[in-house]
């Protein structure tokens, strides 16, 4: 049997037991097919390689400067594939089990000011017409709810409940959570309403896939706006907020969302519920930040962090 039709039986595994989204199995993908391409260019075998070849592998992933982090999410896609073939019988033995994942330092996310969010809600409010409105709507519950970009752009128009003042948001591993948004947020989301059929497709077959979301695509053949078309909207809005693109993204808004929140005194435990995480220590990033944050202003703002005079007297 061909890697390719191993690792196809392993990634329909993921998603009929595991219920793992799209994204994840395309990344399981990608790195599986990684290995399988490293391996066979020193005549080996993806089912069948050792231990050996696959700290080979690692070695190869070192010597061509990935990233620790790319390494050790594709040593983790490694293990729990030959876990796979081990538990279907496919092999006697697991040989990545004595593998190590490469150290890694723990990176803060990045983070925006609430100035900068302010100076792309600005920006958002001057934008005319249609695709102002809708650019509105989609920025207010991006932020007012800190959701994923592909919670964002296929939420489905039952998902809005206007008389909770919530949404209902079906996060990775279909775990649902009820976010509730910002009055501001709710009246963008109205005024998008009443212009959200122009963003329908004209072909009705076409039109009747996307009619089901909150965010209909014109050209999308899932039928709402993708993740990349409004990354690049984003990107769009940062320049006309006089600020850097590189530094914006969907999710570097999701970290805004919850950094602010414990800013202004949320507990962790809420903004891990708002979030979707699963495990509280996924949302302790965002306490590693403030405590960035707090130690900077104590270099820099506390009277005993300041040189002294060279002219004071003792």
């Amino acid at each position: 049997m061909t890697a390719q039709r191993e690792i196809a039986l392993f990634l329909d595994m993921m998603a009929a037991e595991r219920g793992a989204a799209v994204n994840t199995l395309d990344a399981y993908r990608r790195d599986l097919e990684d290995v399988a391409s490293r391996l066979a260019a020193e005549g080996r075998d993806l089912a069948k390689a050792t231990t050996a070849d696959l700290e080979g592998v690692l070695s190869g992933f070192a010597r061509d400067g990935l990233a620790a982090s790319t390494a050790a999410r594709r040593l983790s896609a490694i293990k729990r594939f030959y876990k796979f073939l081990l538990s279907e019988g496919r092999r006697a033995d697991n040989p990545a089990s004595p593998l190590s994942a490469p150290k890694r330092g723990r990176s803060l996310p990045k983070i925006l000011s609430e100035a900068d969010v302010d100076a792309l809600f600005d920006a958002a409010g001057a934008m005319e017409g249609e695709a102002g409105v809708r650019m509105r709507a989609l920025m207010e519950i991006l932020y007012a709810g800190g959701l994923r970009v592909t919670e964002l752009v296929s939420l489905p128009l039952s998902a809005f409940a206007r008389a909770e003042r919530c949404i209902h948001v079906t996060g990775k591993g279909g775990r649902e959570r009820l976010v509730p948004l910002t009055p501001s947020a709710l009246e963008a989301v109205e005024a998008y309403r009443s212009v959200r059929a122009a963003h329908l497709p004209a072909d009705p077959d076409r039109a009747r896939k996307a009619e089901r979301f909150l965010f209909p695509s014109r050209h999308a053949r899932s039928g709402h706006l993708t993740r990349e078309r409004f990354a690049q909207l984003l990107g769009e809005l940062a320049l006309a907020a006089g600020l850097d693109p590189s530094r914006i993204s969907p999710h570097v808004l999701r970290h805004a969302f919850a950094t602010h929140l414990l800013s202004r005194g949320a507990d962790l435990r809420s903004v891990q519920i708002l979030l979707g995480h699963a495990d509280v220590s996924t949302t302790q990033i965002y306490t590693h930040v403030l405590e960035e944050r707090l130690r900077t202003l104590v270099q820099t703002a506390h009277p005993l962090a300041r040189p002294n005079d060279t002219g004071s007297q003792g």
